[in-house]
C-alpha cells in the first residue's frame, strides 16, 4: 500500500470518529451511548486485550537466553565485558531495563546513515527523534495522570502538585498546561518525520498514521476545550465521577467538543491492545531485554530436546585404554594388570 492510500485511510477513519462523536452529542438518544456505554466498553476491551496480549507473550516459550550483539559478553578474565549491553547478573538486567524504559537508551544509540559529497557514507545520531520520543511519552504520561483529577474527589495532593508544575508557565486564565502543547508538538514532529523522510515514508502504513492522527486529534480537542470553547467542567466532572462510581449520568450542559474528545479517547483505548502501541507492555516482555546474556558462562539446554547419550574422555579412555597403551599413546590412568 502506498503512502497516499495509507494517509487517506487513516485520515478518513479519524474524521469519521470525530463525526460520530459529534453525532453522539447532537442526537439526544445517543448521548448515553457515547457518554456511558462506549467508554465502559472501551475500558473493558482495553483491559481484556492487554491481559490477553501479555498472557500470550508469557506463554511463548523462551528456552534459551538471547544475548544482544551490541556488547561483549562476559567470557575470559582478560576480555573486558560490557555490563549494561550484555549483563550477566539480574542487577545488570534491571539497570538495562530501567535505562531502556526511562531513557529510551536503544533509540538514543540509534544511528542514521546518509551519503555526503565525495561520495562518503556518514553515520550520525538521530537525536531529534530521541528527544521527540521522550517528549511525546513523558507529556502523554503527564496528561494521563493529570486527568485523574476528574475521577477522584478530593483530588490527591500529588496530582495537584503535578498540575502546579505543569502550569508553571502561567499566562492569565486558564493556566497554560505545558504538557498538552508539547504533546501536540511532539506528535506533529513524529508525523512530519514520517512524511518527509523518504525511507521512513516508504515503510509507513495505516497502522503508523492512524494512531498519530488519533492522538493529535485528542490533544487538539483537549486544547480547544481548555482554551477556546466554553466547557462545563462541573458537568464533565459529574459525568466522570458517575462513571467511576457506576452511577453514570450525562448532564445536558456537556457540549459536543467533549463528546468528540471522549469518543476519540475511547477509540484509542479499544485500539491500543491490538496495535503497535502495545510496545508499552512489550518492552517488559522482550527476551533481548529481560534475560541475562550469559550463554558463554552457563550452558543452556533446550528443555524439550530428546536426551543425548554423551561419551566423555574418561569413558573413552576406559574403553580403549589397552589399545592406547599398545599404540604408545599417553593415558591418564595406568593400565591395570
Amino acid at each position: 500500500m502506498n503512502v497516499k492510500d495509507s494517509i487517506t485511510i487513516s485520515a478518513v477513519a479519524v474524521l469519521a470518529i470525530i463525526a460520530l462523536g459529534a453525532l453522539g452529542a447532537i442526537v439526544p438518544v445517543l448521548r448515553p451511548v457515547f457518554g456511558i456505554a462506549i467508554p465502559y466498553a472501551a475500558v473493558a476491551v482495553f483491559l481484556l486485550g492487554v491481559v490477553a496480549k501479555v498472557l500470550g507473550w508469557g506463554k511463548t516459550p523462551v528456552p534459551f537466553a538471547i544475548p544482544t550483539t551490541c556488547g561483549q559478553q562476559k567470557s575470559l578474565p582478560w576480555i573486558k565485558a560490557s555490563y549494561l549491553e550484555s549483563p550477566w547478573t539480574k542487577k545488570g538486567v534491571i539497570a538495562r531495563m530501567a535505562l531502556e524504559i526511562l531513557c529510551f537508551r536503544s533509540l538514543f544509540r540509534n544511528t542514521n546513515m546518509s551519503m555526503k559529497q565525495g561520495p562518503k557514507i556518514f553515520y550520525g545520531p538521530t537525536l531529534w527523534l530521541w528527544i521527540a520520543a521522550l517528549a511525546f511519552h513523558y507529556t502523554f504520561l503527564t496528561v494521563f495522570i493529570r486527568h485523574f483529577r476528574f475521577f477522584l474527589e478530593p483530588v490527591p495532593f500529588p496530582i495537584k502538585m503535578l498540575e502546579t508544575l505543569d502550569g508553571f508557565l502561567q499566562i492569565g486564565l486558564p493556566t497554560v498546561m505545558v504538557s498538552g502543547f508539547i504533546l501536540a508538538g511532539a506528535a506533529t514532529y513524529l508525523l512530519l518525520r514520517r512524511l518527509m523522510i523518504p525511507t521512513v515514508r516508504y515503510i509507513s502504513l495505516p497502522n503508523d498514521f492512524f494512531p498519530l492522527f488519533l492522538i493529535l486529534s485528542i490533544a487538539v480537542t483537549g486544547i480547544l476545550m481548555r482554551y477556546v470553547t466554553k466547557t462545563d467542567v462541573v458537568g464533565i466532572k459529574e459525568l466522570t465521577m458517575g462513571l467511576v462510581t457506576f452511577r453514570p449520568t450525562v448532564p445536558d450542559t456537556v457540549g459536543m467538543i467533549f463528546f468528540v474528545h471522549l469518543f476519540l479517547v475511547s477509540t484509542l483505548l479499544a485500539y491500543f491492545p491490538f496495535s503497535k502501541l502495545m510496545h508499552m507492555g512489550g518492552v517488559f516482555m522482550s527476551p533481548t531485554r529481560n534475560l541475562t546474556c550469559n550463554t558463554r558462562e552457563v550452558r543452556h539446554v533446550n528443555p524439550w530436546n530428546y536426551p543425548v547419550k554423551t561419551h566423555d574422555y574418561h569413558e573413552y579412555e576406559d574403553e580403549f585404554r589397552a589399545h592406547m597403551v599398545e599404540a604408545g599413546l599417553p593415558v591418564e590412568k595406568p593400565l591395570e594388570d
